[in-house]
């Protein structure tokens, strides 16, 4: 799917998933062979090769001194930025392109997780974090194509009408991306309220176009009320965040 998605011209720098495909040597190998940098996790028990020799990568990680960790975040949430501690290190050395093993480690729980990356020039640090970070918005858009478009309800046996379904799905999520993007282009929030968010766009298509109701008025208000009571609800979980560091 991904050789298909580049294939036909998908404009893609980088790309990330989990210890699946960083398991996977032939995926590892196509990028490079395509020029395209990717950030894919790993398993603790993973060997990577240092200038030192192979090594498990949870073991490089206990070998590492405390200055080696840098504390980026891995991008904004609702309840603040998601800061961790980050180690990387140069591995697969003669090979060409720029390769690290990177490592993420709560700042709470001390929990760790491993990524290898490749990429074809040297990238800083943070480009890294942010790569690894994105696969946090996939798993969202994962959740929101469930609890808005049904992307997990169907109840078919055989490809095609689950490819039916599937597409459907993503489409309808993608029409309430868009809806969004496009609002929050032209039309920015009023003060004190989050801007229109998918969930909200979906329950006012739901009220006033698909069923619309009586009381349209009532829930416009109730939208107000709920996008001015995130607001409050972000404002202070940021500026805890703030005062906490």
């Amino acid at each position: 799917m991904i050789a298909r998605a580049l294939d036909t011209g998908t404009p893609a720098a980088w790309v990330t998933g989990d210890e699946v495909y960083g398991a996977d040597p032939g995926l590892r190998a196509d990028l490079e062979a395509r020029q395209t940098g990717y950030v894919l996790a790993v398993a603790a028990s993973h060997p990577v090769i240092t200038a030192a020799g192979s090594c498990q990568v949870r073991k490089i990680a206990a070998r590492l001194p405390r200055w080696a960790w840098q504390r980026y975040s891995a991008g904004a949430g609702a309840k603040g930025h998601r800061f961790y501690d980050w180690a990387w290190l140069a591995i697969d050395p003669g090979k060409p392109g720029h390769r690290h093993l990177l490592i993420r480690r709560n700042r709470h729980t001390h929990e760790l997780a491993f990524y290898r990356c490749y990429s074809p020039r040297h990238v800083p640090l943070p480009v890294l974090v942010k790569i690894a970070g994105i696969r946090w918005t996939t798993e969202e858009n994962f959740q929101a194509s469930k609890g808005l478009a049904g992307l997990d309800d169907h109840q078919v046996r055989r490809w095609g009408s689950w490819y039916r379904w599937t597409t459907l799905a993503m489409l309808a999520l993608a029409f309430l991306t868009i809806a969004a993007a496009t609002e929050h282009t032209h039309h920015p929030a009023p003060a004190g309220q989050i801007p229109l968010t998918r969930n909200e766009i979906a329950a006012l298509f739901s009220t006033l176009v698909i069923q619309p109701r009586h009381d349209a008025r009532h829930r416009l208000r109730w939208s107000t009320w709920r996008r001015r009571h995130q607001h409050r609800a972000r404002t202070c979980h940021y500026q805890r965040q703030a005062r906490q560091r």
